[in-house]
């Protein structure tokens, strides 16, 4: 009786410091940095500077408004890129404000843009519209199959917004209308997409989704169901398609239980130079 008294309180001890370690984790921010087609830079070859963030989940994220305005407020910024899954009750769009707020306080050179996520689509109706409302009231641009047209030192970028694939709202071609020549940027929140665009040419696809697996011990096999890529275990980080390079977050907050393990929370920062690159294979570095 003793013996399994002993045995039981181990347990629970073990579990107990593995489930904090694991919430731990949710506040140990990593901050990536990549240069994306560098090699192709010359001395007259403009860059853009993006901030990405991705799958804040306010219902659960570990850093304040005030700790992310502290972690980016030294870098450059041109444009900030939000790829989706703000929330997933209408309760929590309050919350949002406070971290609109000092996204603002950056004062990004060519403004906000952002993608609804699987998560932003579980509020319907007037819900989803004060969700979107929200957002670009505090001056982010939200795109949904559209494209937004900057000009950066004379060079023309297509911010291409794709609409979230996971729920079947994605439209390629309407996307794509109206775009000029230049660079094409494409924000969308399911990088599965990719294996659906070889006749969809983009220079840099940001994305998020798949929380880099969130519970990823000892791989995330839990993630199957979400797509080609998740069973090709490219679930973070640089990789290319048909030549094309595309990026996924692991993203800012957690969803279901508030714990990580073997992911970390990602704060990100692309320097992309606006060279047309069609054709050839993008590197980051």
């Amino acid at each position: 009786m003793l013996l399994t008294m002993i045995f039981w309180l181990l347990v629970f001890v073990t579990v107990y410091f593995l489930i904090k370690k694991a919430y731990k984790n949710t506040t140990d921010i990593t901050i990536n940095e990549l240069k994306v087609n560098h090699d192709l830079s010359t001395n007259s070859s403009p860059s853009l500077s993006i901030l990405q963030l991705s799958d804040l989940h306010l219902e659960n994220i570990s850093i304040t408004p005030e700790e992310l305005f502290e972690k980016v407020k030294h870098k450059p910024i041109d444009l900030i890129a939000i790829t989706g899954d703000f929330l997933d009750r209408k309760r929590t769009i309050p919350k949002l404000i406070p971290y609109l707020k000092v996204l603002n306080k950056i004062e990004a050179k060519y403004g906000i843009y952002a993608v609804l996520g699987n998560h932003d689509y579980v509020l319907k109706g007037t819900n989803l519209d004060k969700l979107i409302d929200t957002l670009e009231q505090h001056n982010c641009k939200v795109l949904r199959n559209e494209t937004e047209i900057i000009n950066v030192h004379g060079n023309i970028v297509n911010i291409i917004g794709i609409d979230d694939f996971s729920t079947k709202r994605s439209d390629l071609d309407s996307s794509y209308k109206g775009i000029q020549s230049g660079t094409n940027l494409v924000l969308t929140h399911d990088p599965n997409i990719v294996l659906h665009m070889k006749n969809h040419h983009f220079d840099y696809l940001l994305s998020g989704h798949f929380h880099g697996g969130q519970i990823c011990y000892p791989k995330a096999y839990h993630l199957a169901k979400m797509g080609k890529l998740a069973r090709m275990n490219k679930i973070k980080g640089f990789h290319t398609q048909d030549g094309k390079p595309y990026y996924i977050s692991e993203g800012l907050g957690q969803t279901g239980v508030n714990i990580r393990v073997g992911s970390r929370p990602e704060i990100t920062f692309h320097e992309l130079t606006l060279a047309t690159a069609q054709g050839k294979n993008l590197k980051a570095m």
